[in-house]
């Protein structure tokens, strides 16, 4: 266990001091590419003003004949990446695959300066961020990486969720975890196919009633414990939460639903796999116009959280004020982002 007072110590000699608190930008979309692919790269330019977050899939979906060709496409988009409004993140290849070191020790030689988090594939413990938090720092000092590069985790297997307290409290690298919902719903034995989102065939039927007319059936949320148990833990390590994939592109009412869901239960954003699910992200996870409007209002109202007001006939104590202020913080952010919602809150 590494002690208290040595926990934001460097952990190789010459590496950059973690950070003590994350930096400040939405992050409503982790906009997935495939590095691989030349016409996909032709794109990023473009890209690169319409998310928030730009990551380069190293991992699943990419075949194994084009590994070292993702990791190749990836270091190359990274070096002409010059937008400090948009993070650069890359997912790299499981710990326990024959890619990941080389992954790790090319991207961060070639681009360390460049990339702002490393995403971790199924992680199952604080051992595998321990591991990769060692070798970071090693990389970092032999290659003068001037910032700490951070880690996400995904959580995508039943070990995972057992220890995602663990997990989230393992480094002061940590940036954040995001939900895996294909893998997790395979490691936990689910009967299911899908890429996120909801199952017709879970849900509760309505009681019973008088004769013979047809129960109601009221489908339910496949995910809704885990992301529960995800946000309580990276909430609580002050480390940010998000849904991951939502597999059907043709259905964007579910999309939008699976996204929505996750962020009142309180993730900050979702991967998109497809540009249509960008403005999908940016519609869920950017706070409601009339609500930021009302939160203004209780937070003018009680400038210093104490004390009680009344507004449009609801009482308002610290309690409230502490919702407010979460939801104008996220409208700030994403007003340096997005100045038509700038313009739409008011700020």
């Amino acid at each position: 266990m590494k002690l208290p007072s040595n926990f934001y110590k460097p952990l190789a000699i010459g590496a950059p001091l973690p950070i003590r608190e994350l930096p400040a930008r939405p992050e409503r979309m982790i906009h997935f590419f495939p590095p691989h692919n030349e016409k996909m790269r032709s794109k990023v330019p473009d890209l690169i003003t319409a998310v928030d977050v730009l990551l380069g899939n190293l991992e699943d979906a990419i075949p194994a004949d084009a590994k070292e060709a993702a990791r190749a496409g990836f270091i190359e988009v990274a070096k002409r990446f010059d937008s400090p409004e948009t993070g650069l993140w890359v997912r790299i290849n499981a710990l326990n695959s024959p890619w990941v070191l080389d992954d790790v020790l090319e991207i961060v030689s070639a681009v360390g300066n460049k990339l702002d988090v490393m995403m971790l594939p199924k992680v199952e413990g604080p051992w595998d961020i321990h591991f990769l938090d060692q070798l970071l720092a090693q990389l970092e000092a032999k290659h003068s990486v001037t910032k700490p590069i951070l880690i996400h985790a995904i959580l995508e297997t039943a070990q995972g969720v057992k220890n995602v307290e663990a997990i989230a409290s393992a480094s002061p690298r940590m940036h954040g975890m995001s939900l895996g919902p294909a893998d997790l719903a395979a490691s936990r034995g689910m009967k299911t196919t899908r890429v996120g989102g909801g199952h017709p065939f879970y849900g509760v039927l309505a009681d019973a009633g008088e004769g013979e007319e047809k129960r109601a059936f009221f489908q339910q949320d496949l995910w809704h414990y885990t992301v529960g148990r995800m946000v309580d833990a990276c909430v609580s390590s002050g480390i940010r939460a998000f849904y991951g994939p939502f597999g059907d592109f043709s259905d964007d009412q579910a999309c939008e639903a699976q996204f929505r869901n996750a962020f009142l239960q309180g993730c900050v954003g979702a991967w998109s796999l497809h540009p249509r699910q960008i403005e999908i992200a940016k519609r869920v996870f950017s706070p409601d116009v009339a609500e930021v409007r009302f939160a203004k209002r209780i937070l003018e109202a009680m400038p210093d959280g104490t004390g009680a007001a009344m507004i449009d006939g609801k009482m308002q104590d610290d309690a409230t004020w502490k919702q407010a202020k979460v939801i104008v913080d996220l409208a700030k952010l994403v007003s340096k982002k997005d100045p038509a919602f700038a313009a739409a809150y008011g700020l």
